[in-house]
């Protein structure tokens, strides 16, 4: 089986833990450990917690996502995390970016100003949202719109090899949780899991959160009680682990 912990400040990579013991690498030096020793170690090793960022992207104040963006929020505090969780639903202000290209925009509001200290404090940022028509809800799209910005999402001065603008929103990893009616393997055969594709790699990776990953849970529609439960079983255990 594979293992992976903290030791102090420093993560340890994971190693294999054979029928006769473990090696483990901890700053340059090897250890021995049998299995009970092993995971007497990890009990008693202290979890350095992340800094995450949770966005509810639901515009209503009552929804599925929000019971996600909660229950991950709760898991992660309950782990030692460090926690900011803010509603969609909550933020008032003009989705409308309302010019052609970026020569010009609008005074970004107060929750727009704070939205962007979130993002700047995290180092995890995890996002939950539904896909309506293929696409994001039309106040998250702008939300993004508003706020991701060059000179502070991404750098046009300043491109690579093929012209790629310069990521400025490095140094985090991101996470989007995807509800929807669309059953998991026809998503994936008919539309290629576009929203997924967009979210990692248009939204997170082109500022330069790295890695993204995605969670997609459907049919939302046709969920009983015991499927909502193991979802929320399944993002419990993402907010655990800071994922």
């Amino acid at each position: 089986m594979s293992v992976r912990f903290w030791t102090g400040l420093v993560m340890a990579q994971s190693y294999t833990l054979n029928d006769r013991g473990q090696v483990f690498i901890d700053r340059g030096h090897f250890h021995i450990y049998d299995r009970g020793q092993l995971w007497n170690q990890l009990e008693h090793t202290p979890m350095s917690g992340k800094r995450i960022f949770v966005l509810n992207g639901h515009p209503a104040q009552t929804s599925l996502n929000r019971h996600l963006a909660e229950t991950y929020a709760a898991a992660a505090r309950k782990a030692g995390h460090e926690v900011r969780l803010t509603h969609l639903a909550d933020m008032e202000f003009d989705p409308d970016h309302g010019f052609a290209g970026y020569a010009q925009h609008k005074p970004l509001e107060a929750v727009l100003q704070a939205f962007r200290s979130d993002v700047e404090w995290a180092e995890h940022m995890v996002l939950t949202t539904p896909m309506w028509w293929g696409g994001l809800p039309a106040k998250l799209k702008g939300l993004i719109d508003r706020t991701f910005l060059p000179g502070w999402a991404f750098d046009t001065r300043n491109r690579n090899r093929i012209g790629m603008p310069r990521p400025m929103l490095g140094g985090r990893t991101a996470r989007a949780i995807v509800t929807s009616d669309s059953p998991d393997l026809f998503f994936a055969l008919m539309y290629r899991k576009a929203l997924l594709r967009q979210i990692r790699g248009q939204i997170f990776n082109f500022v330069g959160m790295r890695p993204a990953k995605t969670t997609h849970l459907a049919p939302v529609g046709e969920a009983n009680a015991g499927t909502i439960e193991g979802w929320q079983r399944q993002i419990d255990a993402l907010g655990a682990a800071g994922r």
